[in-house]
């Protein structure tokens, strides 16, 4: 039976081989011998690599922004909520103008959802709320919701300390209030003790039982500068005929998110009395649904990226070939030379192919690290841990040796095919 020979012994052995080391020592020196060409011509390459490689880096830190964001808001959770806009047809527009979604309605859903899921009812009593204790006062930017018993856990945040509403804290309309960790911050010194405190939403004077953790902003809401009261006492306060009541959902499985998303929209329907004909007049957002479709824009910006990128490398690849054609027409006697004492074609056009793919991977090392910094910058300014993309890296170092291999053959070939004499005779 035949020996068998590891893939890589032909490899290895090439890579041993005197030859190939004299050749690589070569195209080092030409290089050095040709400096400001050389640093040009990595320099392009580098561009190209940076382009592509900081710009996909970026995404890749803004996806996860995003991600963590959306994961904060309360994962795998979907909610249903008015649309907020008229209706499609004319018939519509004049039947039904921006169907809010009243307590009744809502407080009905949760009571009829028998579906293992976690289901709260909140609104936004206001987005301009002012917040006062004793001499201390907020701008009117201050977000004010009404909440019930669930809605942290289907939000999906957390209490640094205090307590959440209890059902008594609902039935009896009673005056407190969870807050974020800002104003407990703007309001309380290090040290002091900021629960049972009574601060003045408004005209609203509420006990403060609960301090939110910090969750940051999102969507252009800051959720650290939030007063949280319970639902029955903000709907004394804050509800109106135009007021419109958000629910949501979490399921106790998340595989289960679409076949209850399915249910949810079917029983609400029931709820708002619409016949099958009838068009949803209610939206039904689930919490990954918005982050996939920005993460999805991103796309686009990929595509671009990859462009700017690929088109840069071709200038890079012409540059290179110019170079490498000129490296030809000045070292002609030295070919005429090395094939005067022994060398053959093949040795000839592996000095320079050598030489041209080891400016391409010179340039693509360059513009890899730059890219992986710069990318790393608007990772650090949106937040998210340090990213590396290897796929990306893999495809720079790649499409470098591509670069490379496609510029320096043409030189390669032309100076393997120079006749010796001739090209002694050179001037």
């Amino acid at each position: 039976m035949p020996k068998y020979i590891p893939i890589y012994t032909p490899v290895k052995a090439y890579l041993q081989n005197p030859l190939t080391h004299e050749n690589i020592k070569i195209a080092f020196s030409s290089i050095q011998s040709n400096k400001l060409r050389a640093v040009l011509t990595i320099g392009i390459i580098a561009i190209g690599i940076m382009a592509l490689v900081g710009i996909l880096t970026a995404i890749d830190a803004i996806k996860g922004s995003i991600t963590d964001q959306f994961t904060r808001m309360g994962a795998n959770t979907f909610s249903i909520q008015s649309q907020g806009m008229f209706g499609n047809s004319p018939r519509e527009r004049a039947r039904k103008q921006n169907p809010a979604i009243k307590w009744e309605q809502a407080l009905r859903f949760k009571e009829s959802f028998n579906f293992p899921a976690t289901i709260s009812i909140n609104f936004t009593g206001t987005g301009n709320g002012t917040v006062k204790f004793r001499s201390k006062k907020t701008n009117p930017n201050i977000r004010v919701l009404g909440i019930d018993e669930n809605y942290l856990t289907t939000s999906g945040t957390e209490l640094q300390s205090g307590r959440n509403f209890s059902n008594t804290d609902l039935q009896n309309n009673l005056h407190v209030c969870m807050i974020g960790p800002n104003l407990a911050n703007k309001f309380f010194k290090k040290g002091d003790r900021p629960l049972d405190s009574i601060l003045t939403c408004g005209n609203i004077k509420l006990k403060i039982i609960g301090i939110l953790k910090a969750k940051g902003s999102s969507m252009g809401m800051n959720d650290d500068e939030i007063v949280l009261m319970p639902i029955t006492t903000a709907r004394q306060y804050f509800s109106s005929s135009d007021v419109s009541y958000r629910i949501n959902i979490n399921p106790y499985e998340p595989k289960y998110i679409d076949f209850l998303v399915g249910e949810s929209e079917g029983l609400f329907r029931a709820i708002r009395r619409l016949s099958h004909s009838d068009e949803t007049d209610f939206d039904i957002n689930k919490s990954d649904s918005l982050a996939n479709m920005m993460i999805g824009n991103l796309g686009f910006v990929s595509i671009a990226a990859t462009i700017i990128g690929l088109i840069t490398l071709f200038g890079a690849a012409v540059g290179l070939m110019n170079i490498m054609l000129v490296s030809v027409s000045e070292r002609t006697r030295e070919i005429g030379t090395r094939k005067a004492i022994g060398a053959n074609a093949q040795t000839i056009r592996r000095q320079f192919l050598y030489e041209s793919i080891i400016i391409g991977q010179l340039g693509g090392f360059c513009g890899i690290i730059l890219g992986i910094l710069m990318g790393n910058i608007v990772s650090l300014l949106v937040g998210t841990h340090f990213v590396v993309p290897w796929a990306w890296v893999m495809a720079g170092v790649f499409l470098c040796f591509v670069v490379g291999l496609a510029s320096g053959l043409i030189p390669a070939i032309k100076a393997s095919k120079l006749d010796p004499i001739e090209a002694l005779r050179y001037e």
